[in-house]
């Protein structure tokens, strides 16, 4: 019987708070294969579904979710786009709570897509209730960890579609991690909904990648976490800015602030940001499977490279790529034919091990890294008002 998880005996993981964060990490390969699973068995009921909702010339699709979740939808923006041939965005629920009139059109049929572990936090709730209230033609599309929180238990009848994931996708810690990877690689395969059985050799092939993570990187992890780092910066283009914006959140919650972490895109980070790099700044670049993209990458890369900017620079992408220009590349062997929404269930796995060891370097547990209260599982304090219209003054 294995007596470590991430390297690190259970026992320690146990006594320190530990265990759950590096048990969800660790679990995420056998975790996708699972999903995969348990979605083809809904395949049927899925497509009909679908295909009802799609029929509406005049879709418009909408993914939302609140933090993590918000940053599944920022990845699968195309790959919706161009599976169903309709108008797509990523919005937090977080800004249509406070402005759906902004967004939601009253008279346009609209599928909301909903990401959410718990289903309990208020805004998810609360967005699900506003579209029905806004909008004359909405279906909802939930993709929940919770087969109790209330998105899973509220929401009934042909306008809407509920995935529950398996059981294990639920975190017990804090941070989001299978969770994230699992809604992310559900939200893929509903995209391509009719062809999810054909679609498990590559869920097994993104497996593998993980795996081989799981297994070869974690002593350089390991080590980078050690360095005296205090700031770190996230980049990556398309769907891999949200991948880079999931990165930095993770390092951040896990390290409770004691490691201030931002994300751009790579030309974005030229237009100012890049004054937040400094001596003590970590940086780590999610590379795209794509050539044009790369090019622009490349560019920042290499400047970076030259002005040995940062206290280290990471990088993952497929193998071989920019090894020369960063100080450790970490390798996704069997990513090399994918485009970057399915290279990113797998290639957010260094992010999460780094926020991981991060945080035990800092004298923090995993599991319970907040000290200062200032984050939880599920959001606190937040207030649903009724909404009301603006008024023309």
């Amino acid at each position: 019987m294995e007596n470590k998880v991430l390297g690190i005996e259970k026992q320690w993981l146990i006594d320190n708070k530990g265990i759950h964060t590096a048990s969800e990490i660790a679990g995420q390969p056998s975790l996708w294969l699972e999903t995969w699973e348990a979605l083809n068995k809904q395949s049927a009921t899925l497509e009909a579904f679908i295909e009802t909702v799609i029929s509406n010339e005049q879709l418009d699709i909408i993914l939302t979710g609140a933090g993590t979740s918000a940053f599944i939808g920022e990845v699968l923006v195309a790959s919706f786009k161009n599976a169903f041939n309709k108008d797509v965005r990523a919005l937090s629920t977080t800004d249509l709570m406070t402005y759906p009139d902004h967004y939601l059109n009253k008279e346009k049929p609209t599928l909301l897509i909903s990401f959410a572990r718990s289903g309990n936090s208020p805004e998810s709730v609360g967005v699900v209730d506003i579209a029905n209230q806004f909008c004359k033609n909405i279906y909802h599309l939930i993709i929940t960890c919770n087969k109790d929180g209330a998105l899973a238990k509220q929401y009934h009848g042909e306008n809407v579609f509920t995935f529950i994931l398996p059981p294990k996708s639920n975190d017990k810690s804090l941070a989001m991690t299978g969770s994230f990877t699992a809604m992310l690689l559900s939200g893929l395969l509903i995209s391509r909904y009719n062809e999810i059985q054909t679609l498990k050799s590559k869920v097994e092939s993104i497996a593998n990648t993980a795996t081989n993570i799981l297994q070869k990187q974690l002593d350089q992890l390991h080590k980078i976490a050690q360095l005296g780092f205090e700031r770190a910066v996230f980049l990556g283009s398309g769907p891999m800015l949200g991948i880079a914006t999931e990165g930095h959140l993770k390092v951040q919650e896990l390290t409770d602030g004691k490691v201030v972490c931002k994300n751009d895109s790579y030309l974005g980070f030229r237009h100012g940001p890049k004054a937040v790099i400094d001596k003590t700044t970590l940086i780590v670049y999610h590379f795209a499977n794509n050539e044009y993209v790369r090019q622009f990458e490349k560019d920042l890369v290499k400047e970076i490279h030259q002005r040995q900017d940062g206290i280290f620079r990471l990088g993952i992408g497929v193998p071989n790529l920019n090894k020369d220009l960063v100080d450790v590349l970490i390798d996704l062997p069997g990513c090399e034919d994918m485009d970057d929404a399915w290279m990113a269930v797998c290639s957010i796995l260094p992010d999460q091990i780094l926020a991981f060891f991060k945080c035990i370097n800092v004298g923090l547990s995993p599991d319970e890294p907040s000290v200062s209260g200032n984050i939880a599982r599920v959001v606190q304090g937040v207030i649903i008002y009724p909404y009301q219209a603006n008024v023309e003054v």
